[in-house]
């Protein structure tokens, strides 16, 4: 009985914090593909943005396995392009 409540809470907590970590309502995204989603936050002043993707990371367990979320975040902008391709394409804000 007490596995249970720890568990629903559990899962009510994560719930929570996938709510509250969402991109605000201005945000581009894209979903699917070799991501589960590429996010772009706001523009800033200074023409740079926050980009999110989050992948799937596979997490061997004994016999099993199981798909879990992973998220990254990094600065984008006219100047700033990340090493990583996946995540930077496309170069340009998602909105635009």
């Amino acid at each position: 009985m007490k596995r249970n409540i720890v568990g629903a809470s559990a899962t009510l907590l994560m719930a929570a914090g996938l709510i509250t970590s969402a991109p605000p309502a201005n945000a581009g995204c894209w979903y699917g593909g070799p991501v589960i989603s590429k996010c772009d936050g706001a523009v800033q002043p200074d023409g740079t943005w926050q980009r999110c993707v989050a992948v799937a990371r596979l997490i061997p367990s004994g016999f099993s396995s199981y798909l879990v979320p992973e998220k990254r975040c990094d600065l984008m902008g006219p100047d700033l392009h990340p090493a990583d391709l996946a995540f930077a394409d496309p170069p340009t804000h998602i909105d635009d």
